[in-house]
């Protein structure tokens, strides 16, 4: 053991880094959940010894979580949200990565590849931004329905929420398809040109080719990612949340982290706050350990 440290000294020294950083920032944090137990009100001096000695409620922040008519909306807009999102974002990288394969000019497939790109290297405030000045009264959709002569004024996209959910899914869509796409490239890459030539003989055009050879190739990386996928179910996302919600459309926009976050930071109800934090962590906890039954399940089943 000890020479294997010492033989593997500079690697450890290079991990060091990513060592104190977990501890620091993922380990450390988690001594605060215990405020989610206790009725904590901030005070002057120590944070430690205020937290220890609030008073202790036991799970009475999570039952009010529970029994209040807050818990159905904000759990329906998390998983709606993130299962709309879902039924957007996941077949467009696909759909992207077959098409940019088909193409065989390689200048325009590589602007097409960098353009599709783009939107995942730009900050949601910037997105958030573009995405409200395209829905604006005065932007590119409404003046499209009009011109198209399907609507005679100006809808208010971000003001009625029963659009909401249809403007998260296809904002996230369009800013990670791109992204999301390079790992369906990567495995279109590894297939055996032999395979499409032999297609070709046999008289296989085009889309028989994507159907019978590209697709059933792609199968593995399709399940998996589906599988890994459905373990953030509630994970909806606080940036596009946050940043496209309005006191409007709030009964629509508030998910799990803008709820938790509102009621911490806002409403100084920090022990709710985290009692509603340590929720949405110990269901993803369980969804992630379902969804790794679920793989090695499949796995085993050999359909990979």
């Amino acid at each position: 053991m000890v020479r294997k440290l010492s033989e593997q000294k500079y690697l450890l020294l290079m991990l060091a880094p990513a060592l104190i950083w977990a501890v620091l920032f993922a380990y450390l944090p988690m001594a605060g959940l215990y405020m989610a137990f206790v009725n904590y009100q901030p005070s002057l001096g120590d944070f430690w010894n205020s937290l220890y000695h609030a008073e202790f409620v036991g799970i009475d922040w999570f039952n009010y979580f529970f029994k209040n008519g807050d818990f159905y909306i904000i759990m329906r807009n998390t998983v709606a949200s993130t299962m709309l999102t879902l039924l957007f974002s996941f077949p467009a990288p696909i759909i992207i990565a077959i098409a940019i394969n088909e193409v065989k000019n390689s200048m325009f497939k590589k602007t097409v590849q960098t353009v599709s790109y783009l939107p995942h290297f730009i900050s949601w405030v910037i997105a958030a931004n573009i995405i409200v000045t395209v829905l604006s009264s005065d932007g590119v959709v409404n003046g499209l329905l009009k011109w198209l002569h399907l609507s005679d004024k100006s809808i208010l996209f971000l003001q009625e929420g029963k659009y909401f959910w249809w403007i998260v899914a296809l904002g996230n869509t369009w800013k990670e398809m791109g992204y999301s796409s390079i790992i369906y490239l990567a495995a279109i890459s590894s297939i055996n040109l032999e395979l499409y030539e032999a297609a070709k003989v046999d008289g296989a055009g085009r889309f028989k080719q994507i159907l019978y050879i590209t697709l059933p190739h792609l199968k593995p990386t399709i399940v998996i990612l589906l599988i890994l996928s459905l373990g953030g179910v509630l994970n909806a996302g606080f940036d596009q949340h946050f940043l496209l919600g309005n006191g409007l459309n709030l009964e629509y926009s508030d998910v799990l982290s803008t709820y938790s976050f509102r009621y911490g930071l806002q409403n100084s109800m920090f022990s709710y706050a985290s009692a509603v934090g340590l929720f949405n962590s110990v269901v993803a906890f369980i969804l992630v350990v379902i969804v790794n039954f679920a793989s090695k399940k499949l796995n085993n089943q050999s359909l990979f």
